[in-house]
């Protein structure tokens, strides 16, 4: 059987993962069973029952048994992940410490711990603990060499403009968010869309390919959908995955302009001298200030004059402003059409040009 992207399967997550091709996705999200070894019921002060974690699906018999299940379908997930590509697993006190070792046993290079914080989390009801308020998402690389993707600049401008820690402040999954059936949550850990946003939109591109292992109600891949990446999922239930399919016929995928990392975007590499060499600057026309208050001359060895001293276009607009140094892409303007026109700018005509980048 060979697998379809776009596309949610039901049946056992290894199984599945084995009619894969090696290398051949570039993200993975996975919300394994927890083990949570629940006992008996839990109830609100109120006497209101707790709605909490007792799926089938979440038993093992030991943890011997709940190991063996995960070094199953994280040895898959390598296989099938990309060099470059990105791994998460999202889990709690009671089986991350566990995850964790198996990932860096058979060879993941873990990158950071994620802690999400809930604002909202269920209390402790029996005032015997500290009240969880937390989960704990890995993410890791391929191996220590992987060249992942990690969209730095578009989570700090997110952050404004700070760098993105690793504690993440996010309410549980509720309101109409929360997929119901006959008043009843229709799958006891559906994660806030929000959480997935941030993981794909920090962790892989436009296009990528995203898998989740254990998909429930369908976040990982309506969140996907929505950002413009190819997806494939797996459940062992066929109720889940038909919330999944009914819950993905409603997302519309965004405009792809919308998806473009504009802000993460490198600077050319092209010297000033190749700009003169093709035609973009003239040997002999001025430069300007952006205030128009001084000019310099092109020469033809791609130097500048500014009153009657040579230098770089860097070295003369740092001695103009007296500093040590200065970028004179972004100081430097020349006139086009009786307007002035950032040099910097046909640096990207030229790579437009002559090194056929994409844009």
């Amino acid at each position: 059987m060979k697998l379809q992207l776009n596309k949610i399967y039901q049946g056992d997550c290894i199984e599945l993962l084995k009619e894969m091709p090696d290398n051949s996705v570039d993200l993975i999200f996975a919300d394994p069973p927890y083990n949570l070894r629940l006992k008996g019921e839990l109830y609100r002060p109120n006497q209101t029952k707790v709605n909490g974690v007792n799926d089938n699906w979440d038993k093992f018999e030991s943890v011997e048994e709940y190991d063996k299940f995960t070094l199953l379908w994280t040895k898959e997930c390598r296989r099938v992940l990309k060099d470059t590509g990105g791994f998460w697993v999202i889990g709690t006190y009671h089986n991350i410490f566990r995850v964790g070792k198996i990932l860096q046993d058979i060879g993941f290079w873990i990158l950071n711990d994620i802690i999400w914080i809930k604002n909202n989390p269920i209390p402790n009801f029996k005032g015997t603990r500290f009240t969880n308020a937390h989960e704990t998402l890995i993410w890791a690389a391929k191996s220590a060499k992987s060249k992942y993707t990690f969209h730095y600049k578009s989570m700090k401008t997110s952050n404004d403009d700070l760098q993105m820690r690793s504690d993440w402040l996010m309410p549980i999954c509720g309101g109409k968010e929360r997929i119901k059936i006959n008043g009843q949550k229709a799958h006891s850990t559906q994660k806030p869309e929000e959480l997935l946003l941030r993981i794909i939109v920090s962790t892989s591109k436009p296009n990528d390919t995203v898998l989740d292992p254990f998909c429930g109600s369908g976040t990982t891949p309506a969140v996907a959908k929505l950002l413009g990446r190819k997806y494939i999922a797996f459940d062992k239930k066929e109720a889940y995955i038909k919330i999944a399919e009914q819950r993905l016929k409603k997302v519309k995928p965004l405009d792809a302009p919308l998806l473009e990392y504009k802000i993460e975007r490198k600077k050319p590499k092209v010297a000033f001298g190749n700009l003169i060499e093709k035609g973009f600057i003239k040997i002999g026309e001025n430069l300007f200030s952006a205030d128009k208050k001084h000019k310099a001359q092109v020469m033809a060895n791609a130097s500048i004059i500014y009153k009657e001293e040579a230098g770089s276009i860097h070295k003369t607009s740092a001695k103009i402003l007296q500093k040590k140094s200065y970028n004179g892409w972004t100081y430097w303007h020349v006139k086009r059409e009786d307007e002035l026109v950032s040099i910097d700018k046909f640096r990207y005509d030229y790579e437009k040009k002559y090194l056929r980048l994409k844009i």
